[in-house]
């Protein structure tokens, strides 16, 4: 006897093929999906085309103990809709089983970040760069001051190319910030960053004294002759990358939003609060910030391995 469920398959692939004008690749994956879907459910002793939302749930549920990506989950979910949307359509059956299905939670990548090392390498290059006499000083040493205040402040990088010249004029510790929806935060500066801004500062009030014609005022504290009168951030991310290449390090895994993630995640491995780290950055709500917790985890996994006595014992065991 003819298996029912391959010639609903077949069925099915057909009109795919015909109606919908679907891919051979398209085709081919279908028919691997529901074919793994079929041997799963005749080992239920279910057939195919009368299988309920229990045993399509506990099929899904199977890939995911696998170690199925949630990627590949939602595919095959989406080809077993296909299908029993085909049966529902036909009169074969009356209801659609996936309705109720839930699609399976992607798990939130986590940033890339960088090693403190990575940092210090960076910081070392743009140091280094900037303290070199020449026509471009100021270029360079605009670069040194962009790297200390955005891995001081964590700033994002639209909020640290904006920043006012009048920030030069601010002699305390602490800079304040307008973020996302005008709100205002206070952000610390580290003792090198305060350094670099009036080093900057000192340097653009000399050449501007001593050019030939008057250099025009301006409000921002990285003028740029573009559009928006401040340096463009998509500039600062290739000068940014063109600085890792000379600091010997991989381009493509360092942006001004990596340098973000690298402010935050190096914060919680060194004991602050994920609160604090929250008003730092400028998020509004908690949740956001929450994805850094896997470098707290760490962090509590190594003080666990290296403080409680049991750990100590299974050490001196070993």
């Amino acid at each position: 006897m003819r298996d029912l469920g391959r010639a609903h398959m077949e069925a099915f692939l057909e009109m795919m093929s015909a109606e919908r004008g679907a891919a051979v690749n398209t085709l081919q994956s279908y028919e691997r999906d529901l074919d793994d879907l079929h041997g799963f459910l005749s080992e239920r002793s279910v057939r195919l085309a009368e299988a309920g939302a229990t045993d399509l749930g506990a099929y899904l549920s199977g890939l995911a103990s696998q170690g199925f990506k949630a990627s590949s989950q939602a595919r095959r979910l989406s080809a077993m809709r296909q299908f029993y949307k085909f049966l529902y359509a036909e009169g074969l059956r009356t209801d659609d089983p996936t309705g109720i299905l839930d699609p399976p939670k992607k798990g939130r990548a986590l940033p890339k970040t960088m090693g403190v090392d990575e940092v210090t390498r960076l910081l070392t290059q743009a140091e280094q760069e900037a303290a070199v006499d020449g026509p471009d000083q100021l270029q360079r040493l605009r670069m040194l001051v962009l790297l200390e205040l955005l891995y001081a402040t964590g700033m994002r990088v639209s909020e640290l190319v904006s920043l006012p010249a009048k920030v030069l004029d601010h002699e305390g510790r602490f800079l304040i910030i307008r973020g996302k929806g005008n709100k205002e935060r206070l952000v610390p500066l580290s003792q090198s960053a305060i350094a670099a801004l009036k080093t900057y500062g000192k340097l653009q009030a000399e050449l501007a004294a001593n050019a030939k014609q008057p250099v025009p005022e301006s409000p921002w504290l990285f003028p740029s002759t573009s559009q928006q009168g401040y340096l463009p951030r998509q500039v600062f991310a290739r000068d940014l990358k063109d600085l890792a290449i000379r600091a010997g390090l991989t381009p493509s895994m360092i942006s001004p939003h990596v340098m973000r993630h690298a402010f935050a995640s190096h914060l919680l491995a060194n004991g602050a609060d994920l609160r604090v780290v929250q008003e730092l950055l400028g998020h509004s709500d908690i949740s956001t910030t929450q994805i850094y917790t896997h470098v707290l985890e760490e962090r509590l996994h190594q003080l666990v391995q290296t403080h409680h006595p049991l750990a100590k014992q299974a050490k001196k065991q070993d």
